[in-house]
């Protein structure tokens, strides 16, 4: 008689199966498919073993993918992409949704955890390997946090910048907001996961951008709801992850960060630095999105978000700096290079996701 309890998935196994040996080529969007048939079933830690057949085939999936996406000197992005979208599946039953009850069955399967250790262990061992950590944790962490903040206030015009603010057209506008709408929509709810804890300075100054994101408990002033109107302008879909088969992974790969840095406790610093570099940085970034609206002579519906965060994101990349940050470099004086780690992250991974935007947005330009 079979057994109800579920294996792990044994992907090392998998790898060396004969499935691999025959070299068959793997369609994501097929395993993608499968992982979300998975996802679905009921109780699935109980139900996997009458599903053996879709999760080995998926399990082979996440096997290759991971060996083309890491382990070669010439990225896949298909893998990045396929290995990413399977991220933000699990990661997404962190947060509430306002949907059937049912889509969270499996938030706590040690089968879908298992999964996303499987992707994030060897995601995060290529991410890091990008940065010197060496060289920051020789640094003085408050001196180099200043200067980095102080620089990335008003950084110098990069090339995806000059596009958005001088040449992206109607078109590429309205991609440029449906990709955004997918953090836009949504926004500040991988931040409440952070707040919990002891009470001090550091844990009210992010419960005070949290409340400024969330519109100091106003619908009608909050963040998304601006974003939202944005998209109401030019009649796009205004549902939460509405355009995400438009999302390059490269801006999932973003999403997927801010989830294992609120999830873990251990890298509490790493998101402090990050979301001190988000705050700092943002206002540049969105008063190039708004010279683009002013160039295009949109309505003013069209470009209100981004005329509410230049003014509120200059405030909270300041609180982020002197009541966070910097607090934290002083409690934590061994573990503090961790907050350079985080910021200097969230730089590189942003404009990286900044190019795959623009380069989306150029696409679409160019087929109409």
């Amino acid at each position: 008689m079979q057994s109800n309890l579920f294996t792990l998935p044994n992907f090392e196994a998998v790898a060396k199966s004969s499935q691999a040996q025959e070299k068959k080529i793997i369609q994501y969007e097929q395993a993608e498919q499968l992982f979300l048939e998975l996802l679905a079933i009921d109780n699935l830690d109980n139900q996997l073993h009458q599903e053996a057949a879709k999760a080995r085939e998926f399990e082979q999936a996440i096997s290759t993918a991971i060996t083309a996406a890491y382990c070669h000197d010439v990225n896949d992005d298909r893998a990045h992409l396929f290995l990413q979208r399977i991220l933000y599946w699990i990661n997404r039953l962190k947060l509430f949704w306002y949907d059937d009850l049912r889509h969270y069955t499996n938030e706590r399967s040690l089968y879908l955890s298992c999964c996303r250790n499987q992707i994030e262990a060897a995601w995060q061992a290529w991410e890091i390997a990008q940065i010197d950590v060496p060289a920051l944790q020789k640094l003085d962490v408050k001196q180099a946090l200043i200067e980095r903040a102080s620089s990335d206030l008003n950084p110098p015009s990069s090339p995806e910048s000059c596009y958005i603010r001088e040449q992206m057209s109607e078109v590429g506008y309205r991609h440029l907001l449906a990709i955004a709408s997918f953090d836009g929509l949504v926004e500040g709810s991988r931040l409440s996961r952070i707040l919990g804890g002891a009470a001090n300075e550091v844990q009210c100054t992010l419960v005070r951008v949290l409340l400024e994101e969330y519109g100091n408990g106003r619908l009608s002033r909050k963040h998304s709801t601006f974003f939202a109107q944005m998209l109401e302008e030019f009649k796009m879909n205004t549902e939460p992850e509405g355009y995400f088969d438009l999302v390059p992974w490269e801006v999932l790969a973003c999403a997927n960060q801010n989830f294992l840095t609120t999830e873990r406790k251990l890298y509490f610093l790493r998101y402090c630095g990050a979301l001190t570099y988000f705050e700092v940085a943002g206002p540049a970034a969105y008063k190039n999105y708004l010279a683009a609206a002013q160039r295009l002579q949109l309505s003013n519906a069209a470009m209100g978000y981004w005329e509410l965060h230049i003014k509120e994101d200059e405030r909270h990349g300041q609180w982020m700096l002197d009541s966070v940050a910097l607090p934290l470099a002083e409690k934590y004086p061994d573990d503090a290079w961790q907050l350079i780690l985080g910021y200097d992250q969230e730089k590189l991974m942003g404009d990286r996701a900044t190019k795959a935007v623009v380069q989306s947005i150029l696409t679409q330009e160019q087929a109409n």
